[in-house]
């Protein structure tokens, strides 16, 4: 072991560093005048963050507009994007490192003194008053006196990941605030979402109640309850981001990651689900992986779907959506740590949606994922490319024909062009300033864009969203400041298992 590298969970890695993060950055390829053009929209979207954070806990709303209408609520994924917004902001020297230290350092103090189970962040909270609520404009969780599987008690695996990330990107960019962080760090518990019972040679274990994925991450923890009974099966989503955090501190094994499902696996055992109602039947091969840790292998279906009519391979989401895929991209160097895998898979994600948009539904514009709908409803749909237009059998997401009654395809988002920014940068960044062309309603200058578009029509939803309006900021930092979230997450210890299991992988993807 050279002089260079660290031990970490028995593996020699290279120094953090010293490691080479980012061999492919997106700000090489954007001219000038185009970096320009970004930096203005990031100035323009930070002026929402200085308007949605309530003024007495410091805690980010959950949304503004349409009209005067706010969210005055929040959750732990709001927190932890805000959090990497607030870094984003310093990076790009839209504020000083004085004041984005005061900001996160007001909102932590707060984050402090609210309810708490095992470090996590219950579903929803009061901005007005920091206090746990069941649900958006809910009654206060004090006032419940027996506990219930409900929202004042339910701990979110994903949302709470996000949470974590977002203390990660802060204490290694902020280093002066890294007291405060382990403070909220240490009593986390990621073993609770961990369904460690015994795991067999199926895809399922037949001997567990409803013939359950062992080894997978529980979609959630109902505090003094125990798991939710459901698992986050799919892998290419966002909840992996609580498996990437989870192991890096030493709380999940690697069994997590070998299985949970690229796509839904064949049968092989009588036992297993029939998961034939799926998008596509996808191709691919079984290979056996041994985890780089402990060296227990593990039987992994790597399979694909194609993009009909193609030879373009990808990875599905479940319901089509862009941030689905690509969200923790954006702290995750998931396309240097990954090149063979996720990496190749958030470029193929970016490709089918703008193919699929531009080619087959005849749109102007492209990028769709759960946002806003595009009216002044107010109201949230669940957007995605799911590939209605070629049938049965060629869909695009993993639900298929399951989504037609949830999912629908008339809306673009731009956060979803942000997302794109850094594997397919030029496709995308032509696609914001179309988005602004064809629709300059879409975009003012007191917070960038507005959440919705059904380009169709030209309708726009006048709503933001703090979780889209993040993914905007964490896309421009990270293009406009050399990888900066990507190379923040890197430099944190806990980021060693997302480079161990990205590269010890390879798809059916070339």
């Amino acid at each position: 072991m050279g002089a260079g590298a660290m031990v970490v969970g028995g593996l020699a890695l290279p120094n953090v560093a010293s490691a080479r993060y980012v061999n492919d950055a997106s700000h090489s390829r954007l001219t000038d005048e185009q970096r320009a053009t970004l930096l203005g929209i990031a100035k323009d979207t930070w002026t929402f963050f200085e308007n949605d954070v309530d003024p007495v806990t410091h805690l980010p709303l959950d949304n503004i507009g349409p009209g005067p209408t706010r969210g005055a609520y929040t959750s732990a994924a709001n927190i932890g994007v805000y959090l990497e917004s607030v870094v984003a902001a310093n990076d790009l020297k839209l504020i000083s490192r004085s004041e984005a230290r005061s900001l996160i350092s007001a909102t932590l103090t707060t984050v402090g003194t609210m309810q708490r189970d095992h470090g996590f962040l219950h579903q929803w909270y009061s901005t007005a008053t920091g206090h746990a609520i069941l649900n958006p404009g809910d009654v206060d969780c004090s006032t419940q006196t027996t506990p219930a599987q409900d929202n004042c008690s339910f701990l979110s695996a994903v949302d709470n990941g996000w949470y974590a990330a977002g203390l990660l990107v802060v204490r290694s960019a902020l280093p002066e605030l890294r007291p405060m962080v382990n403070a909220l760090i240490a009593p986390m518990d990621f073993s609770i979402f961990y369904d460690d019972r015994a795991q067999t040679s199926c895809n399922t274990n037949p001997d567990v109640p409803g013939n359950q994925p062992t080894g997978q991450m529980y979609g959630g923890y109902y505090t003094g309850q125990g798991p939710a009974g459901y698992h986050n099966g799919a892998l290419y989503s966002d909840p992996r981001i609580a498996m990437y955090v989870g192991m890096g501190l030493h709380q999940m094994p690697g069994d997590v990651w070998w299985r949970t499902w690229r796509t839904l696996p064949p049968k092989q055992c009588a036992t297993d689900p029939d998961f034939s109602w799926q998008g596509q039947i996808p191709a691919g091969y079984w290979t056996t992986i041994s985890d780089p840790q402990t060296g227990k292998p593990f039987r992994v279906w790597e399979g694909h779907y194609t993009y009909p009519g193609t030879t373009l391979r990808f990875i599905p989401t479940w319901g089509g959506g862009m941030f689905e895929g690509l969200m923790a991209n954006e702290i995750v160097p998931e396309t240097t740590w990954g090149p063979r895998g996720f990496g190749l898979a958030d470029v193929r994600l970016a490709q089918v949606q703008m193919r699929y948009a531009t080619e087959q539904l005849k749109l102007p514009v492209w990028g769709m994922s759960p946002s806003s709908t595009a009216d002044d409803t107010g109201d949230y749909g669940i957007f995605g490319a799911v590939g209605q237009a070629f049938g049965p059998g060629n869909a695009l997401s993993q639900c298929g024909a399951g989504c037609a009654n949830s999912a629908t395809e008339t809306t673009v988002t731009p956060h979803a062009s942000f997302l794109a920014l850094g594997v397919i940068p030029h496709e995308a960044y032509a696609n914001i300033e179309r988005l602004r062309t064809l629709y300059p309603d879409v975009y003012s200058a007191d917070g960038g864009f507005y959440d919705a578009v059904n380009p169709t029509t030209g309708a726009v939803g006048h709503r933001r969203l703090v979780l889209d309006q993040s993914m905007i900021m964490m896309s421009l930092d990270n293009a406009l400041e050399n990888n900066a979230l990507r190379r923040h997450f890197a430099a944190d210890p806990a980021s060693w298992a997302a480079r161990v299991y990205l590269g010890a992988e390879t798809m059916s993807l070339r």
